[in-house]
């Protein structure tokens, strides 16, 4: 299944370049990621390759009016971008905002459609140094007052509290990638000496 040019060539011309202007984990890399992600998601469905493009891209530029309620900004400016409407009906854009106001980890409702369960799944950033990394550089960024050992303690609540054993991080499709890497992720967690040292480790960087 192939991505149709034109489209392809207003994302990466319009919609991309706006990640940019975001937090350092929140830019045209990450984008690409999941999209990348997407389309190998679709595979395994049936749905049109085109839609579950526009989502990806799409699914944070809501991030350019705050992080609080960015998933339902995104949605809005789908909803108001007329060059989507020279691609996909009305249906079709309105299936998409869904589908992208549905995507976020914190979210307490199911997705309403494959292409919100597709971006979910996409969207969760469990590469375990990852996830570590960017929770030390968002603590050293946030909470300057804390010392060391309160970093690490902010940095092991945070990462339990999302991903951890009845966290609020859910898998709904679960890909065998994420699974593993979420097992790992909690592996590290009651690991607290490992955990620790990553974290020392990032805060030197």
């Amino acid at each position: 299944m192939a991505v149709n040019e034109r489209l392809k060539e207003y994302i990466e011309g319009s919609i991309l370049p706006q990640y940019e202007d975001f937090d350092a984990g929140h830019r045209v890399d990450h984008a690409l990621a999941v999209i990348s992600k997407s389309m190998e998601l679709a595979e395994n469905f049936d749905v049109d390759i085109d839609m579950v493009y526009a989502v990806a891209a799409c699914h944070d530029l809501g991030l350019c009016f705050g992080r609080d309620g960015h998933e339902l900004s995104s949605g809005r400016l789908m909803r108001r971008d007329a060059a989507l409407r020279e691609f996909f009906t009305a249906e079709q854009i309105e299936t998409m905002a869904q589908a992208v106001e549905d995507h976020r980890a914190s979210s307490k409702h199911e997705p309403r459609s494959i292409y919100g369960l597709i971006v979910s799944e996409a969207d969760r950033q469990l590469d375990p140094m990852t996830v570590l990394r960017r929770t030390v550089q968002y603590g050293l960024a946030n909470y300057p007052e804390l010392d060391e050992a309160g970093q690490i303690e902010r940095a092991h609540s945070h990462v339990a509290e999302k991903y951890g054993e009845g966290g609020y991080l859910k898998l709904r499709l679960a890909s065998a990638q994420n699974a593993a890497a979420l097992a790992e992720i909690r592996r590290l967690l009651a690991n607290r000496g490992e955990f620790d040292e990553i974290c020392r480790s990032f805060m030197k960087k």
